[in-house]
């Protein structure tokens, strides 16, 4: 298994699926979320409509369009409260619902950005430790899943990351 971060705009990653930041509705936003939403194309968000949304904790999957990336999993992180309303269990959820999909899915290269850090309001560094060790928990029995990208839109979150032991490559 392998487990990296990338200084990376996550759009432009040819991997089997690129993990969005998504909101409850599934619709574009804005952030990560809406930077998938216009380089899939019209066709994400119709596709998006169709799943009907996506409860906080969970993840749901869709075609890539136009992304270089097959597919997208939708993951819904929660919005930070102040972390005294199940947002830690809430955002491992998120990462570990993605895992199960990409392993049902089959799918072998997954890309994720630090889900909650952005208009959500989660706090990177506890976002991306509870991301690394979900993501760690996770992949430790038998997986499709064989590399793993944390895709950081700054320096900042690439440095979080790394202070968690990922390495750069």
């Amino acid at each position: 298994m392998i487990l990296e971060t990338r200084l990376v705009d996550i759009t432009t990653l040819a991997v089997d699926a690129i993990v969005n930041a998504a909101n409850t509705s599934l619709g574009p936003g804005g952030g990560v979320c809406g930077a998938i939403h216009r380089a899939a194309g019209p066709e994400l968000a119709i596709a998006c409509t169709r799943l009907g949304g996506c409860p906080t904790g969970q993840a749901r999957i869709t075609p890539g369009f136009r992304l270089p990336a097959r597919y997208v999993i939708h993951a819904v992180g929660p919005m930070w409260e102040g972390g005294q309303h199940g947002e830690p269990a809430l955002l491992a959820l998120a990462y570990n619902a993605s895992i199960e999909l990409a392993s049902e899915w089959k799918l072998r290269r997954l890309a994720f950005p630090a889900i909650s850090t952005g208009i959500f309001g989660y706090p990177l560094a506890a976002a991306t430790k509870i991301a690394v060790t979900a993501v760690r928990a996770a992949i430790a029995p038998p997986r499709a899943v064989e590399q793993i990208i944390f895709a950081c839109f700054s320096r900042e979150a690439l440095d979080a990351y790394l202070a968690e032991g990922v390495a750069e490559l």
